[in-house]
């Protein structure tokens, strides 16, 4: 499977100098398995230049939405995909149990008017919502994918993808703790991490800055680097950078888990996500 990320950024979309690196835009990220399926994972702002590149290419838009939840970071950019106003679009959602809800929001806000000048019916795109993978596993072409639930506001999902012998996790807002709620623990994310070949996790915060924001929903880099130890995950990605976080703060941060690593002699490879990057597994 090929994966690109398209949105980095939590919270909010943050552009500007200092974040030329690894990004400005929010959650989306983009997955090609070898069959040539093409699947994403949330709707953030991300998503407006992804949609951009499947025009300007000519590609042929069939695709799964994988919504993590429906926090405006992880929808915002929906309403600027350029496919959903092309009549040969065709786009199945699943995912977060409120997906379409989140979805369709953006457009059909009833509590005010004049926030969105389209109606969702007006979108020329096929839009379904599947409605499977929050009850059980799904495997489409030979890949299964498995979701687990996140520790955070409201809830959210997390998504396992095991093609062939290859296994890349995706887990974006999701507080670490050791003794969370039933089936949010520490012990519950190490065993659905277990022997992934790419974690990419949450880490909006430093050690430093985790006990002012506790219940935010959102882990730390070095409680995101314990998972991945703990899991014996061969490469770990960090997720969901901080809106106020600088290019030249990410790196230190990397450069951080990466001492810990190597004095512990683990052989992980510990890297943060960059806008625009890819990877094949």
């Amino acid at each position: 499977m090929k994966v690109k990320f398209w949105g980095t950024r939590g919270s909010i979309a943050a552009p500007g100098k200092d974040t030329i690196l690894y990004g400005g835009n929010t959650s989306c990220l983009e997955i090609i398995l070898e069959s040539g399926r093409k699947i994403l994972i949330d709707a953030g702002t991300g998503m407006r230049p992804l949609g951009e590149h499947y025009i300007a290419t000519r590609a042929t838009v069939d695709i799964l939405l994988l919504m993590t939840h429906i926090h405006w970071d992880h929808v915002q950019g929906f309403a600027f995909f350029d496919p959903i106003f092309k009549p040969s679009s065709r786009i199945a959602v699943d995912g977060f149990p409120a997906a379409m809800k989140g979805l369709r929001v953006i457009f059909d806000n009833k509590m005010g008017d004049g926030f969105f000048p389209v109606r969702f019916e007006d979108l020329k795109a096929h839009i379904d919502y599947v409605g499977e993978l929050s009850r059980h596993a799904v495997t489409i072409d030979n890949t299964r994918i498995d979701a687990i639930p996140l520790n955070h506001p409201q809830g959210a999902l997390g998504f396992r993808f095991q093609e062939g012998k290859k296994r890349l996790v995706f887990i974006t807002d999701n507080e670490l703790v050791k003794d969370g709620p039933s089936g949010k623990g520490l012990d519950d994310y190490v065993r659905f991490c277990k022997e992934a070949d790419v974690l990419i996790h949450d880490a909006q915060f430093t050690p430093e800055e985790i006990d002012h924001h506790r219940g935010w929903g959102h882990s730390d880099s070095a409680s995101t680097l314990d998972l991945a130890l703990k899991a014996h995950a061969k490469r770990l990605i960090l997720f969901h950078h901080a809106p106020a976080r600088k290019d030249a703060d990410i790196a230190a941060i990397i450069e951080r888990c990466g001492n810990v690593a190597a004095e512990g002699k683990h052989d992980i490879i510990v890297e943060a996500a960059k806008e625009g990057s890819e990877f094949t597994l």
